[in-house]
């Protein structure tokens, strides 16, 4: 399909998952090679043809732009609902820096002649010997989604 209408097969598959819809040039070349209508494939069932090309087009534009308007509005919420999670990650790797920085590594002080102790004392040591080394570049990735979502609007 995406070779007959002159478009890469990505925006064909867009259009199937509903990311994006055709424009109306295109719907129109769409209809014409699946031999239907483009009320059909609009959803709309239009039982006689309406012999004024205006008015059909025009309702054809309608439908479309109720069409973008939703999926503009679906594409906004997953930025802000990206924004957010990128929001909710900054604030975790700052409450464990806190934490981290408010034990002073005290677990190292601990007797680890204590099983109990040598395991918790040791996990704790391996998560904060990652925390330090990867929450920084994680912290820099998030505050660059953060910007870049908000460069979106």
């Amino acid at each position: 399909m995406a070779v007959r209408l002159n478009v890469v097969r990505q925006t064909v598959s867009k259009w199937e998952r509903g990311i994006s819809v055709p424009d109306s040039g295109m719907l129109i070349s769409l209809a014409e090679e699946l031999d239907t209508s483009v009320s059909v494939l609009l959803g709309e069932n239009i039982q006689k043809p309406c012999p004024d090309d205006e008015l059909n087009l025009k309702s054809i534009s309608e439908k479309l732009e109720t069409i973008n308007l939703q999926l503009a509005k679906r594409s906004a919420m997953r930025i802000r609902i990206f924004r957010w999670l990128l929001i909710v990650g900054c604030v975790g790797i700052v409450a464990g820096f806190i934490f981290l920085g408010t034990m002073q590594s005290a677990y190292l002080n601990w007797d680890f002649n204590n099983p109990e102790l040598a395991v918790a004392g040791t996990f704790l040591h391996g998560v904060e010997f990652l925390f330090v080394r990867i929450a920084p570049f994680v912290f820099v990735a998030f505050v660059t989604g953060i910007i870049l979502t908000y460069r979106k609007r």
